[in-house]
């Protein structure tokens, strides 16, 4: 269909993630990590080193990537580089908040969840329906 995002069909989709070290394991003990040609992978480990400019670079590059249909990315991740992720508005790879081990998912802090609810409240205004 003509306007709509797609994803390539002669290769997989990849899931990109950023998180600490125990989301990204679980992870990859679940078959989602990826290794290319380049030695690069579709992963960030985010720890106490790990630089705010080191973390929006794989955001950047996961977020262009062709091959990434789905970037995971820990809450408290995302609310270190909070304005790249509000700012990313492209349907494919779709950007999914996650909760981690150490920090709790806080649906207000959630920029897609918060997206739906401006959604479906300005369909209620626009409707008539409260």
């Amino acid at each position: 269909m003509a306007g709509r995002a797609q994803i390539r069909t002669n290769n997989s989709a990849l899931i990109a993630m950023i998180a600490d070290e125990d989301t990204i394991t679980g992870f990859l003990l679940a078959g989602v990590g990826n290794v290319d040609l380049r030695r690069k992978t579709n992963y960030l480990i985010v720890d106490s080193k790990t630089t705010v400019k080191a973390i929006e670079d794989a955001f950047k590059e996961f977020t262009t990537k062709e091959d990434i249909a789905i970037v995971l990315i820990s809450q408290y991740v995302a609310n270190m580089i909070r304005f790249l992720v509000d700012s990313y508005n492209k349907p494919i790879p779709a950007i999914l908040e996650i909760p981690s081990k150490d920090h709790p998912y806080d649906p207000a802090h959630d920029s897609i969840l918060s997206r739906v609810k401006n959604l479906f409240s300005a369909e209620s205004v626009a409707s008539g329906r409260r």
